[in-house]
């Protein structure tokens, strides 16, 4: 039998990385495929800004996570837990395209109607993804958890609350002001944490 556990190897974390490219690729043409047919067909369905709002916000989000997947380079060994992990990690994300994108939106007048009613759904997954990432990133070492400072677990716990309370409330004034606020928050995150604007 097959030994659970596999040094570390460049080959091993090459393999990984096309398997997480796949799911992360299919989320990414989810969303744009789902924003295209907004030009493509302008008459069909409106679009609702706090949803769009999340689907640039989950775009960043996949493009941040497969940026900082690289870091799972450093593993001493791998282990079958940990890539089903990392894949059911990446598999979030792609729930998430699909929900914000269905294939049909017959049942509702529109994807303002359709977007509250699956809230619970999204924000639900939303919040996971924010407590996977904990995960994530404690797979990649104590140090490395340490090395993304007090902000990284404040801002876990205070996204999973706003999320819980998202999928509970209806109210559009703030779920047009957490869709804002998450967005611009995580572009400055991302901002920072890779260090963009450094000369």
């Amino acid at each position: 039998m097959m030994d659970a556990t596999l040094a570390a190897d460049p080959a091993i974390f090459s393999h990984i990385r096309i398997v997480l490219s796949m799911v992360v690729s299919l989320g990414i043409a989810r969303l744009l495929a789902g924003v295209a047919k907004f030009v493509q067909h302008p008459g069909r369905k409106r679009p609702y800004f706090v949803h769009l709002l999340w689907a640039v916000s989950l775009l960043l989000s996949m493009l941040d996570f497969w940026w900082w997947e690289f870091s799972l380079s450093q593993l001493r060994t791998w282990r079958f837990e940990t890539y089903f992990f990392i894949v059911a990690y990446a598999a979030l994300f792609y729930f998430l395209c699909a929900l914000l994108f269905p294939d049909d939106l017959a049942e509702y007048e529109g994807y303002r109607d359709y977007f509250m009613s699956r809230r619970k759904w999204f924000f639900g997954l939303l919040a996971a993804t924010y407590v996977v990432d904990v995960i994530d990133t404690l797979i990649k070492g104590r140090e490395h958890l340490a090395a993304q400072g007090h902000e990284y677990p404040i801002r876990a716990i205070v996204f999973v609350l706003l999320c819980l309370l998202a999928a509970r409330t209806a109210s559009e004034r703030f779920h047009a002001v957490f869709a804002t606020v998450a967005l611009a928050y995580h572009v400055s995150w991302i901002l920072r944490l890779h260090d963009v604007m450094h000369l």
